[in-house]
């Protein structure tokens, strides 16, 4: 630690030099999650109990459809950040580690794709 540059210090980066970004994100996807989902409650008792055509005009909105899209896409996100610490902290040999990471994007991009394409397909018909 002392062979640092003081840029370096005051960055607070480590050798993998994304720590701190993986940190923040995951926070801030937390943040964003919480009032989405908020979004996603309130529309969810707002529709309960309608008929089939309220609800098919009201999730064809736009100020419906993409906070809805916003919580897929964060949602996602946040899910495929958490299961990374998981596996960097509890798998240590290194060819497990790393198939887990890539199935760990790989299903985080699936679930994300089917998401968003059952929101759209809720939104313009189908």
């Amino acid at each position: 630690m002392g062979q640092r540059t003081p840029l370096a210090k005051v960055r607070g980066l480590g050798s993998a030099k994304g720590g701190t970004d993986h940190f923040w994100m995951q926070r801030a996807t937390a943040v964003a999650n919480i009032a989405l989902v908020g979004f996603l409650i309130w529309l969810l008792f707002t529709l309960a109990g309608a008929d089939y055509a309220t609800v098919k005009r009201t999730l064809g909105m736009p100020w419906v459809a993409i906070p809805l899209l916003l919580l897929v896409l964060s949602g996602t996100l946040h899910m495929r950040l958490g299961m990374q610490t998981i596996i960097e902290d509890y798998l240590h040999a290194e060819g497990p580690k790393v198939a887990a990471l890539l199935l760990n994007s790989f299903f985080a991009i699936l679930i994300g794709f089917t998401c968003a394409f059952a929101v759209l397909k809720l939104t313009f018909g189908g």
